[in-house]
């Protein structure tokens, strides 16, 4: 099976440690794993769109922190909602680990794998879903 990981690097200390729990978990699981950066979260869903048909399943790894403006809303809700469709419409298996937050702080101890692991909780809800497709493809 070959899974990609789609990284948004505006906080790039953020998404590397998303991706160090996420990485773990899929290399646990025997998988081949290929990273992809991306600037942003909106850009999360096009490049999994892109790749569709090269990969079992995505891993979408990100972060947005809240500002002064509605654009924290905008993107938060935007590339979920991108994420959702990719799933629901196009059977794609897709596990969402783009922090919404309200600062860096909640970010860290959400992207470290010492604390909440949330980049590994994405790769495991990816394998989850990659199981629960093949099992229905099967029947």
């Amino acid at each position: 099976m070959r899974f990609l990981i789609v990284e948004a690097r505006f906080y790039p200390h953020i998404s590397d440690a998303l991706y160090e729990g996420a990485f773990q978990a899929l290399d646990a699981a025997g998988v081949s794993v290929e990273r992809l950066e991306v600037p942003g979260a909106l850009e999360i869903p096009t490049a999994i769109g892109l790749a569709a048909e090269h990969y079992d399943g995505f891993v979408a790894l990100g972060c947005v922190i809240r500002g002064e403006t509605f654009h924290f809303d905008i993107v938060a809700l935007e590339s979920a909602r991108g994420l959702m469709t990719l799933g629901v419409e196009y059977g794609l298996c897709i596990g969402n680990g783009i922090l919404t937050v309200e600062t860096e702080d909640q970010a860290m101890v959400r992207a470290s794998r010492d604390a909440l692991d949330k980049g590994g909780d994405a790769a495991r809800a990816c394998l989850a879903l990659v199981h629960l497709k093949t099992r229905f493809e099967s029947q």
